[in-house]
């Protein structure tokens, strides 16, 4: 490792590498353990991420208390714990680490991490409870019957019940779980299996894939996000899919189920984009796992390029519309000051912060940005021995609003909001950009 390369780092803007996980290879133990060395050692060398994860101090941590205070002092069978604190938000590759390709060494730190999950996953080593948390689709079907639902969301309440989820199935007591509603979105519009098309040639026309959590957990976010769209004259049509987008399996290393997830939306997913539809999602990790994840685990299917090209994401999509002057600015409420969290899957996606600039268009308003991470991650806050790190991530987002003279705080992802409310002293009319932004038009909201 020559200093000159340590000093330079690259300045070309960061490329990814096709995720090669159909060979035999990217599941070989030797070779993974033989680059996590190699990768391990530049981040000891350069230690720029160890305010980000809890991935980097856990690594750092097991350096220094080695005998050698080398990587070589570290036990292989330690390198599980640094990388089970990986949730793959993307944020080192994309805003810290000056080795990522196309620099010679090569660093995609969190693409390794989901090598070694893949591998441990593939050898049967993953727990019961991490397969159920991340099988979203089949608990929000379960817990969201109209007799459970109501059952579930009282006994996730319950300090008795929580207890026993902490002892029985790793599922922190204290951890903010989600709300399960009966009266699903899908089920609110009463959609057949005919796609509901517009075949017109106008250009704004969108497609909304409201995700198993949008349909189950969160149906009045996908009803602020439809209603918005509609007031700026788009025509908005709903794909009849409740499934998963596959991120949960993707962070746990379950690479088939997301290869499984992938070939059933995209089925539902193929109409709207023939009719040159560009679609989005309420939930900003959906999003990025079809406009980037799923083009590198499928670099030659054309109907994955195609899908990835046309997911936008939905503030992309109305400042977009400003642009052209399309997009429908007769506010009526104002706002005063309201901080915005931006989440992770969202930075990452280099499209700049969209929804503050959506929100600075309504007159009265002031929008300050917190781009930090919420620790949430979907299934890492909720783990029993990941959620007090979870909360200590959380912490300067918390702090920023608590210091701050706002008026509302809002999150586009609703498991960060949960986690980040959990949090802080003060308290919110509105928890996503879609329901300040009803507000702001005039719309009977949700409180």
């Amino acid at each position: 490792m020559s200093y000159k390369s340590l000093k330079e780092g690259s300045l070309d803007a960061p490329t990814r590498h096709a995720i090669d996980w159909k060979s035999d290879d990217f599941y070989d133990e030797d070779r993974i353990n033989s680059e996590l060395e190699r990768v391990f050692d530049i981040c000891h060398t350069c230690r720029r991420c160890v305010s980000l994860c809890n991935s980097f101090p856990s690594l750092f941590d097991l350096i220094d208390e080695s005998e050698t205070m080398e990587v070589d002092g570290v036990s292989k069978a330690d390198y599980k714990k640094v990388v089970d604190e990986c949730y793959l938000c993307d944020i080192c590759y994309l805003t810290k680490c000056p080795y990522v390709p196309p620099h010679e060494w090569n660093v995609d730190f969190p693409h390794l991490m989901l090598r070694a999950k893949a591998a441990s996953f593939r050898k049967g080593e993953t727990s019961l409870r991490d397969k159920i948390i991340t099988s979203t689709k089949v608990v929000g079907n379960l817990a969201g019957l109209p007799v459970v639902a109501p059952i579930v969301n009282v006994l996730n309440k319950n300090s008795v019940t929580r207890n026993v989820l902490e002892k029985t199935l790793g599922i922190h007591k204290e951890a903010p779980l989600p709300k399960y509603h009966s009266n699903k979105f899908l089920k609110q519009k009463g959609l057949t299996k005919n796609p509901n098309l517009d075949r017109t040639s106008q250009d704004e026309k969108i497609a909304v894939f409201v995700t198993c959590y949008g349909n189950v957990n969160s149906p009045r976010l996908v009803e602020d996000m439809v209603s918005v769209f509609e007031l700026s004259g788009l025509s908005v049509s709903i794909i009849n899919s409740n499934e998963c987008c596959g991120m949960p399996k993707y962070e746990l290393g379950d690479l088939p189920s997301v290869a499984e997830f992938a070939e059933r939306n995209l089925k539902k997913m193929k109409p709207f984009i023939e009719a040159d539809y560009k679609i989005t999602a309420p939930i900003p990790s959906c999003v990025l796992m079809y406009r980037k994840e799923l083009p590198l685990m499928f670099p030659d299917d054309e109907n994955i390029k195609n899908l990835s090209e046309a997911m936008v994401d939905p503030f992309e999509l109305l400042m977009n519309l400003h642009k052209q002057g399309k997009f429908n600015t007769n506010f009526i409420n104002q706002l005063g000051n309201v901080a915005y969290h931006a989440p992770c899957h969202q930075r990452v996606q280099n499209i700049g912060p969209k929804t503050k600039e959506v929100l600075e268009l309504i007159p009265g308003t002031k929008v300050s940005l917190i781009e930090r991470c919420s620790g949430h991650d979907g299934t890492y806050a909720v783990k029993k021995e990941s959620y007090p790190s979870a909360k200590k991530i959380c912490r300067p987002v918390v702090s920023a609003i608590d210091k701050s003279e706002t008026d509302h705080f809002v999150s586009d992802c609703p498991m960060a909001f949960d986690l980040i409310e959990q949090g802080t002293r003060k308290k919110s009319e509105f928890s996503s950009a879609f329901g300040v932004l009803r507000y702001a038009y005039g719309v009977q909201n949700e409180k």
